[in-house]
Protein backbone atom coordinates (compact mmCIF):
# COMPACT_ATOMS: atom_id res chain seq x y z
CA UNK A 1 0.00 0.00 0.00
CA UNK A 2 2.64 2.37 0.71
CA UNK A 3 4.88 1.63 -2.59
CA UNK A 4 1.73 2.02 -4.56
CA UNK A 5 1.01 5.95 -2.39
CA UNK A 6 4.49 7.14 -3.02
CA UNK A 7 4.82 5.83 -6.53
CA UNK A 8 1.31 7.82 -7.40
CA UNK A 9 2.48 10.58 -5.25
CA UNK A 10 6.26 11.03 -6.58
CA UNK A 11 4.27 11.18 -10.14
CA UNK A 12 1.74 13.57 -9.53
CA UNK A 13 4.33 15.68 -7.79
CA UNK A 14 6.12 15.77 -11.27
CA UNK A 15 3.27 15.69 -13.47
CA UNK A 16 2.06 19.28 -11.57
CA UNK A 17 5.32 20.53 -12.31
CA UNK A 18 4.73 20.04 -16.19
CA UNK A 19 1.22 20.51 -16.47
CA UNK A 20 1.32 23.57 -18.06
CA UNK A 21 3.92 22.85 -20.58
CA UNK A 22 1.99 19.54 -21.77
CA UNK A 23 -1.18 21.44 -22.14
CA UNK A 24 0.86 23.42 -24.36
CA UNK A 25 2.28 20.87 -26.15
CA UNK A 26 0.98 17.97 -28.88
CA UNK A 27 0.65 15.53 -26.17
CA UNK A 28 -2.05 15.62 -23.30
CA UNK A 29 -2.52 14.76 -20.12
CA UNK A 30 -4.66 11.72 -20.77
CA UNK A 31 -2.07 10.54 -22.51
CA UNK A 32 0.58 10.72 -20.11
CA UNK A 33 -1.12 9.07 -17.55
CA UNK A 34 -2.58 6.35 -19.44
CA UNK A 35 0.77 5.72 -20.36
CA UNK A 36 2.14 6.11 -17.10
CA UNK A 37 -0.12 3.24 -15.95
CA UNK A 38 0.47 1.16 -18.53
CA UNK A 39 4.48 1.17 -17.65
CA UNK A 40 4.19 1.47 -14.04
CA UNK A 41 1.56 -1.18 -13.71
CA UNK A 42 1.57 -4.92 -13.87
CA UNK A 43 1.98 -5.35 -17.60
CA UNK A 44 5.27 -2.73 -17.52
CA UNK A 45 7.73 -2.15 -14.33
CA UNK A 46 5.39 -3.60 -12.09
CA UNK A 47 5.75 -0.95 -9.56
CA UNK A 48 1.95 0.22 -8.89
CA UNK A 49 -0.36 -2.74 -7.44
CA UNK A 50 -3.80 -1.80 -7.15
CA UNK A 51 -6.40 -3.95 -6.22
CA UNK A 52 -9.80 -2.14 -8.59
CA UNK A 53 -12.69 -4.22 -9.92
CA UNK A 54 -14.86 -2.90 -12.93
CA UNK A 55 -17.37 -1.78 -10.25
CA UNK A 56 -14.73 1.04 -9.16
CA UNK A 57 -13.23 1.61 -12.34
CA UNK A 58 -17.28 2.45 -13.38
CA UNK A 59 -18.30 4.28 -10.21
CA UNK A 60 -14.26 6.35 -10.16
CA UNK A 61 -15.30 7.17 -14.75
CA UNK A 62 -18.89 8.14 -13.48
CA UNK A 63 -17.92 10.61 -10.62
CA UNK A 64 -15.22 12.22 -13.14
CA UNK A 65 -17.70 12.40 -16.05
CA UNK A 66 -20.11 13.82 -13.72
CA UNK A 67 -17.91 16.55 -12.24
CA UNK A 68 -16.46 17.60 -15.95
CA UNK A 69 -20.13 18.03 -17.07
CA UNK A 70 -21.15 20.12 -14.44
CA UNK A 71 -18.40 22.51 -14.45
CA UNK A 72 -17.86 22.10 -18.34
CA UNK A 73 -21.45 23.44 -18.81
CA UNK A 74 -21.22 25.89 -15.62
CA UNK A 75 -19.15 27.91 -17.71
CA UNK A 76 -20.87 27.59 -20.45
CA UNK A 77 -21.30 30.67 -22.74
CA UNK A 78 -25.06 30.92 -22.77
CA UNK A 79 -24.87 33.90 -25.01
CA UNK A 80 -23.06 31.76 -27.36
CA UNK A 81 -25.64 28.99 -27.08
CA UNK A 82 -27.98 31.32 -27.67
CA UNK A 83 -27.02 32.75 -30.89
CA UNK A 84 -26.44 28.94 -32.56
CA UNK A 85 -28.96 26.82 -30.80
CA UNK A 86 -29.45 25.40 -34.43
CA UNK A 87 -26.13 24.20 -33.93
CA UNK A 88 -26.03 21.42 -30.71
CA UNK A 89 -29.85 20.72 -31.73
CA UNK A 90 -28.55 19.15 -35.30
CA UNK A 91 -25.78 17.10 -33.85
CA UNK A 92 -28.04 16.02 -31.25
CA UNK A 93 -31.11 14.47 -33.00
CA UNK A 94 -29.63 14.32 -36.28
CA UNK A 95 -25.78 13.77 -35.92
CA UNK A 96 -26.12 11.48 -33.08
CA UNK A 97 -28.59 8.95 -34.56
CA UNK A 98 -26.83 9.13 -37.85
CA UNK A 99 -23.39 7.91 -35.95
CA UNK A 100 -25.62 5.23 -33.81
CA UNK A 101 -27.17 3.99 -37.54
CA UNK A 102 -24.23 3.95 -39.41
CA UNK A 103 -22.01 2.58 -36.43
CA UNK A 104 -24.79 -0.51 -36.43
CA UNK A 105 -24.17 -0.82 -40.42
CA UNK A 106 -20.93 -0.78 -40.02
CA UNK A 107 -20.47 -3.52 -37.31
CA UNK A 108 -22.55 -5.71 -38.73
CA UNK A 109 -20.42 -6.03 -41.53
CA UNK A 110 -17.21 -6.34 -39.84
CA UNK A 111 -18.43 -8.49 -36.65
CA UNK A 112 -20.85 -10.84 -38.32
CA UNK A 113 -20.90 -12.98 -35.48
CA UNK A 114 -22.54 -10.32 -32.98
CA UNK A 115 -26.20 -10.80 -32.48
CA UNK A 116 -28.38 -7.89 -33.37
CA UNK A 117 -28.29 -6.14 -30.14
CA UNK A 118 -24.60 -6.52 -29.49
CA UNK A 119 -23.89 -4.46 -32.69
CA UNK A 120 -26.77 -1.70 -31.80
CA UNK A 121 -24.67 -1.82 -28.52
CA UNK A 122 -21.67 -1.43 -29.71
CA UNK A 123 -22.85 1.15 -32.08
CA UNK A 124 -24.85 3.65 -28.82
CA UNK A 125 -21.29 2.41 -26.51
CA UNK A 126 -19.22 4.30 -29.27
CA UNK A 127 -21.52 7.38 -30.30
CA UNK A 128 -21.19 9.62 -27.24
CA UNK A 129 -18.28 11.81 -27.44
CA UNK A 130 -16.29 12.68 -24.34
CA UNK A 131 -16.39 16.17 -22.27
CA UNK A 132 -13.17 15.65 -20.76
CA UNK A 133 -11.11 14.35 -23.54
CA UNK A 134 -12.50 17.25 -25.62
CA UNK A 135 -11.89 19.78 -22.92
CA UNK A 136 -8.53 20.99 -24.89
CA UNK A 137 -10.29 21.96 -27.62
CA UNK A 138 -14.35 23.63 -25.60
CA UNK A 139 -11.59 25.70 -23.89
CA UNK A 140 -9.12 26.47 -26.06
CA UNK A 141 -9.97 30.84 -26.93
CA UNK A 142 -8.07 30.12 -30.01
CA UNK A 143 -11.36 27.78 -31.61
CA UNK A 144 -14.61 29.69 -32.77
CA UNK A 145 -16.69 30.48 -29.77
CA UNK A 146 -20.00 28.84 -31.49
CA UNK A 147 -17.91 25.79 -32.44
CA UNK A 148 -16.78 25.54 -28.75
CA UNK A 149 -19.87 25.85 -27.32
CA UNK A 150 -21.55 23.59 -30.04
CA UNK A 151 -19.20 20.83 -29.08
CA UNK A 152 -19.50 21.52 -25.17
CA UNK A 153 -23.69 21.15 -25.58
CA UNK A 154 -23.08 18.39 -27.61
CA UNK A 155 -20.92 16.07 -25.54
CA UNK A 156 -22.51 17.06 -22.45
CA UNK A 157 -25.97 15.88 -23.73
CA UNK A 158 -25.26 12.82 -25.77
CA UNK A 159 -23.56 10.31 -23.25
CA UNK A 160 -26.58 11.03 -20.97
CA UNK A 161 -29.00 11.12 -23.98
CA UNK A 162 -27.54 7.00 -24.86
CA UNK A 163 -28.06 6.06 -21.51
CA UNK A 164 -31.88 4.86 -21.85
CA UNK A 165 -30.48 3.55 -25.29
CA UNK A 166 -28.17 1.44 -23.87
CA UNK A 167 -29.96 0.33 -20.28
CA UNK A 168 -32.74 -0.92 -23.27
CA UNK A 169 -30.95 -2.64 -25.58
CA UNK A 170 -29.29 -4.56 -22.50
CA UNK A 171 -32.66 -4.98 -21.34
CA UNK A 172 -33.37 -6.87 -24.50
CA UNK A 173 -29.89 -8.81 -24.44
CA UNK A 174 -30.46 -10.53 -21.13
CA UNK A 175 -34.15 -11.23 -21.40
CA UNK A 176 -35.33 -8.80 -18.92
CA UNK A 177 -38.89 -8.52 -18.67
CA UNK A 178 -40.44 -5.61 -20.05
CA UNK A 179 -43.71 -4.06 -18.58
CA UNK A 180 -45.80 -3.28 -20.86
CA UNK A 181 -45.48 -3.74 -25.11
CA UNK A 182 -41.88 -2.72 -26.12
CA UNK A 183 -43.02 0.49 -27.79
CA UNK A 184 -44.55 1.95 -24.02
CA UNK A 185 -41.86 0.40 -22.62
CA UNK A 186 -38.91 2.33 -24.23
CA UNK A 187 -40.82 5.48 -24.46
CA UNK A 188 -41.23 5.19 -20.43
CA UNK A 189 -37.19 4.71 -19.87
CA UNK A 190 -36.26 7.17 -22.22
CA UNK A 191 -39.06 9.63 -20.61
CA UNK A 192 -37.90 8.91 -16.88
CA UNK A 193 -34.00 9.16 -17.87
CA UNK A 194 -34.34 12.42 -19.68
CA UNK A 195 -37.64 14.08 -17.48
CA UNK A 196 -36.16 12.96 -14.24
CA UNK A 197 -32.24 14.02 -15.06
CA UNK A 198 -33.43 17.53 -15.80
CA UNK A 199 -35.92 17.64 -13.42
CA UNK A 200 -32.99 17.60 -11.02
CA UNK A 201 -31.02 19.37 -12.64
CA UNK A 202 -32.46 22.46 -12.62
CA UNK A 203 -33.92 22.53 -8.59
CA UNK A 204 -31.27 21.45 -7.09
CA UNK A 205 -28.87 24.11 -8.27
CA UNK A 206 -31.79 26.63 -7.45
CA UNK A 207 -32.20 25.05 -3.48
CA UNK A 208 -28.44 25.45 -3.50
CA UNK A 209 -27.85 29.15 -5.21
CA UNK A 210 -30.78 30.31 -2.39
CA UNK A 211 -28.94 28.46 0.42
CA UNK A 212 -25.38 29.90 -0.41
CA UNK A 213 -27.09 33.19 -0.73
CA UNK A 214 -29.03 32.91 2.52
CA UNK A 215 -25.94 32.05 4.23
CA UNK A 216 -23.54 34.29 2.30
CA UNK A 217 -25.72 37.21 3.45
CA UNK A 218 -25.34 36.52 6.98
CA UNK A 219 -21.37 36.03 7.12
CA UNK A 220 -21.73 31.56 7.47
CA UNK A 221 -19.81 30.85 5.14
CA UNK A 222 -16.21 29.48 5.62
CA UNK A 223 -13.50 30.62 2.94
CA UNK A 224 -11.73 27.66 3.33
CA UNK A 225 -14.87 26.01 1.97
CA UNK A 226 -16.11 28.11 -0.48
CA UNK A 227 -14.92 25.65 -3.59
CA UNK A 228 -17.03 22.71 -1.77
CA UNK A 229 -20.46 23.38 -2.50
CA UNK A 230 -20.09 23.04 -6.30
CA UNK A 231 -18.35 19.78 -5.66
CA UNK A 232 -21.13 18.61 -3.62
CA UNK A 233 -23.60 19.75 -5.87
CA UNK A 234 -22.61 18.34 -8.70
CA UNK A 235 -22.32 14.58 -6.69
CA UNK A 236 -25.60 15.53 -5.66
CA UNK A 237 -26.77 16.32 -8.67
CA UNK A 238 -25.70 12.94 -10.14
CA UNK A 239 -26.76 10.43 -7.21
CA UNK A 240 -30.15 12.30 -6.92
CA UNK A 241 -30.79 11.57 -10.54
CA UNK A 242 -29.74 8.22 -10.66
CA UNK A 243 -30.99 6.68 -7.65
CA UNK A 244 -34.76 8.28 -8.69
CA UNK A 245 -34.39 6.55 -12.24
CA UNK A 246 -33.35 8.69 -14.53
CA UNK A 247 -29.66 10.25 -15.91
CA UNK A 248 -27.34 11.70 -13.63
CA UNK A 249 -25.28 12.78 -16.43
CA UNK A 250 -28.05 15.18 -17.60
CA UNK A 251 -28.52 15.85 -14.47
CA UNK A 252 -25.17 17.47 -14.08
CA UNK A 253 -25.19 19.22 -17.29
CA UNK A 254 -27.44 20.90 -16.69
CA UNK A 255 -27.85 21.43 -13.33
CA UNK A 256 -24.38 23.30 -14.64
CA UNK A 257 -25.88 25.24 -16.48
CA UNK A 258 -28.32 26.98 -13.66
CA UNK A 259 -25.58 26.91 -11.25
CA UNK A 260 -23.29 29.02 -13.43
CA UNK A 261 -25.83 31.34 -14.47
CA UNK A 262 -26.66 31.89 -10.55
CA UNK A 263 -23.38 32.31 -9.76
CA UNK A 264 -22.36 34.18 -12.80
CA UNK A 265 -20.16 36.87 -10.33
CA UNK A 266 -18.17 34.10 -8.38
CA UNK A 267 -18.19 31.51 -11.07
CA UNK A 268 -14.48 30.84 -11.45
CA UNK A 269 -13.96 30.94 -7.62
CA UNK A 270 -16.93 28.71 -6.57
CA UNK A 271 -15.92 26.40 -9.15
CA UNK A 272 -12.11 25.92 -8.78
CA UNK A 273 -12.40 23.23 -6.75
CA UNK A 274 -15.28 21.43 -8.95
CA UNK A 275 -12.94 21.74 -11.76
CA UNK A 276 -9.52 21.13 -9.78
CA UNK A 277 -11.49 18.08 -8.82
CA UNK A 278 -12.52 17.10 -12.05
CA UNK A 279 -9.24 16.74 -13.75
CA UNK A 280 -7.90 14.57 -10.82
CA UNK A 281 -10.39 12.26 -11.22
CA UNK A 282 -10.27 12.50 -14.97
CA UNK A 283 -6.22 12.11 -14.73
CA UNK A 284 -6.94 9.04 -12.16
CA UNK A 285 -9.14 7.58 -14.09
CA UNK A 286 -6.68 7.37 -17.47
CA UNK A 287 -4.25 5.60 -14.97
CA UNK A 288 -6.14 3.04 -14.18
CA UNK A 289 -7.18 2.66 -17.92
CA UNK A 290 -3.72 2.16 -18.51
CA UNK A 291 -2.73 0.02 -15.77
CA UNK A 292 -5.90 -2.49 -16.19
CA UNK A 293 -7.02 -2.21 -19.97
CA UNK A 294 -4.50 -1.33 -22.02
CA UNK A 295 -1.48 -3.53 -21.32
CA UNK A 296 -4.48 -6.83 -21.83
CA UNK A 297 -5.96 -5.27 -24.85
CA UNK A 298 -2.61 -6.14 -27.06
CA UNK A 299 -3.05 -10.00 -26.89
CA UNK A 300 -6.77 -9.46 -28.07
CA UNK A 301 -6.26 -6.93 -31.04
CA UNK A 302 -7.65 -8.06 -34.31
CA UNK A 303 -7.82 -6.46 -37.69
CA UNK A 304 -11.75 -6.44 -37.60
CA UNK A 305 -11.41 -4.70 -33.93
CA UNK A 306 -9.05 -2.36 -35.38
CA UNK A 307 -11.01 -1.64 -38.54
CA UNK A 308 -14.09 -0.27 -36.85
CA UNK A 309 -11.73 1.61 -34.14
CA UNK A 310 -10.28 3.43 -36.80
CA UNK A 311 -13.78 4.23 -38.72
CA UNK A 312 -15.56 4.89 -35.50
CA UNK A 313 -13.67 8.04 -34.94
CA UNK A 314 -13.63 9.03 -38.41
CA UNK A 315 -16.35 8.05 -40.86
CA UNK A 316 -19.03 6.65 -38.51
CA UNK A 317 -18.44 9.93 -36.47
CA UNK A 318 -17.26 12.57 -39.14
CA UNK A 319 -20.07 12.02 -42.13
CA UNK A 320 -22.93 12.30 -40.26
CA UNK A 321 -21.76 15.25 -38.38
CA UNK A 322 -20.63 16.85 -41.65
CA UNK A 323 -24.07 16.29 -43.35
CA UNK A 324 -26.01 17.63 -40.21
CA UNK A 325 -24.45 20.61 -40.00
CA UNK A 326 -25.28 21.27 -43.96
CA UNK A 327 -27.02 24.44 -44.26
CA UNK A 328 -25.18 26.28 -41.32
CA UNK A 329 -22.78 28.97 -41.76
CA UNK A 330 -19.78 27.11 -40.96
CA UNK A 331 -17.48 25.94 -43.51
CA UNK A 332 -16.33 22.23 -44.43
CA UNK A 333 -13.23 22.85 -42.34
CA UNK A 334 -15.49 24.01 -39.37
CA UNK A 335 -17.83 20.80 -40.00
CA UNK A 336 -15.03 18.79 -40.54
CA UNK A 337 -13.50 20.12 -37.37
CA UNK A 338 -16.02 19.49 -35.40
CA UNK A 339 -17.04 15.96 -36.79
CA UNK A 340 -13.38 15.11 -35.90
CA UNK A 341 -13.09 16.08 -32.19
CA UNK A 342 -15.90 13.85 -30.72
CA UNK A 343 -13.63 11.61 -28.46
CA UNK A 344 -14.41 8.48 -26.85
CA UNK A 345 -13.69 8.06 -23.07
CA UNK A 346 -15.34 8.21 -20.22
CA UNK A 347 -19.41 7.39 -21.38
CA UNK A 348 -17.97 4.44 -23.78
CA UNK A 349 -15.91 2.75 -20.44
CA UNK A 350 -18.85 3.58 -18.48
CA UNK A 351 -21.38 1.72 -21.16
CA UNK A 352 -19.12 -1.19 -21.75
CA UNK A 353 -18.74 -1.96 -17.89
CA UNK A 354 -22.49 -2.20 -17.68
CA UNK A 355 -22.36 -4.70 -21.01
CA UNK A 356 -19.04 -7.00 -19.57
CA UNK A 357 -21.09 -7.49 -16.26
CA UNK A 358 -24.01 -8.47 -18.19
CA UNK A 359 -21.96 -11.19 -19.41
CA UNK A 360 -23.06 -11.21 -23.08
CA UNK A 361 -21.41 -14.01 -25.15
CA UNK A 362 -20.06 -11.03 -27.39
CA UNK A 363 -18.35 -9.75 -24.62
CA UNK A 364 -14.82 -11.08 -25.96
CA UNK A 365 -15.55 -8.94 -29.11
CA UNK A 366 -17.41 -6.09 -27.86
CA UNK A 367 -14.74 -5.34 -25.11
CA UNK A 368 -11.67 -5.05 -27.12
CA UNK A 369 -13.20 -2.70 -29.77
CA UNK A 370 -14.81 -0.09 -27.39
CA UNK A 371 -11.09 0.00 -25.46
CA UNK A 372 -9.10 0.17 -28.42
CA UNK A 373 -11.04 2.70 -30.10
CA UNK A 374 -10.48 5.06 -26.19
CA UNK A 375 -7.29 4.53 -26.35
CA UNK A 376 -7.15 5.41 -30.21
CA UNK A 377 -8.85 8.31 -29.13
CA UNK A 378 -6.90 9.49 -26.03
CA UNK A 379 -3.59 9.37 -28.34
CA UNK A 380 -5.27 10.84 -31.33
CA UNK A 381 -7.56 13.24 -30.14
CA UNK A 382 -5.00 14.18 -27.38
CA UNK A 383 -2.17 14.45 -30.38
CA UNK A 384 -3.91 16.90 -32.74
CA UNK A 385 -6.10 19.20 -30.61
CA UNK A 386 -3.37 21.93 -30.30
CA UNK A 387 -2.05 21.80 -33.66
CA UNK A 388 -6.15 21.27 -35.55
CA UNK A 389 -7.17 24.14 -33.46
CA UNK A 390 -4.51 26.57 -34.40
CA UNK A 391 -4.87 25.60 -37.90
CA UNK A 392 -8.47 26.36 -38.05
CA UNK A 393 -8.08 29.79 -36.32
CA UNK A 394 -5.78 30.71 -39.29
CA UNK A 395 -8.20 29.69 -41.77
CA UNK A 396 -10.69 31.56 -40.22
CA UNK A 397 -8.44 34.56 -39.78
CA UNK A 398 -7.11 34.06 -43.10
CA UNK A 399 -10.49 34.20 -44.45
CA UNK A 400 -11.89 37.26 -42.22
CA UNK A 401 -9.21 38.93 -44.09
CA UNK A 402 -10.37 38.25 -47.54
CA UNK A 403 -13.54 39.62 -46.90
CA UNK A 404 -14.21 42.90 -49.20
CA UNK A 405 -15.09 45.21 -46.40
Amino acid sequence: MYRNAAVLAIFLLLYSAIAGRVERSWISGPIVFTAAGLVLGPFGLNAVHLEVAAEGLRLLAEATLAMVLFTDAANADLLVVRRNVGMPQRLLLIGLPLSILLGFAVAWLIFPDLGVLEVALLATMLAPTDAALGKPVVTNPAVPAATRESLNVESGLNDGICVPIVVILLGLAIGTQIEGDTASHVARVVAEAIGIGVAVGAVLPLLAALLLRFSKARDWVSPGWSEVPAVALAGACFAVAQELGGSGFIACFVGGLIFGRLVAQDKHAVLRGAENTGETLALLTWMLFGTFVVGQLFGKLTLPVVLYGVLSLSLIRMLPVFLCLLGTPMSNGERLFIGWFGPRGLASIVFAIMVFDAGLPGNTTLMPVVAFTVLLSVIAHGITANPLARAITSRRGAGEMGKPA
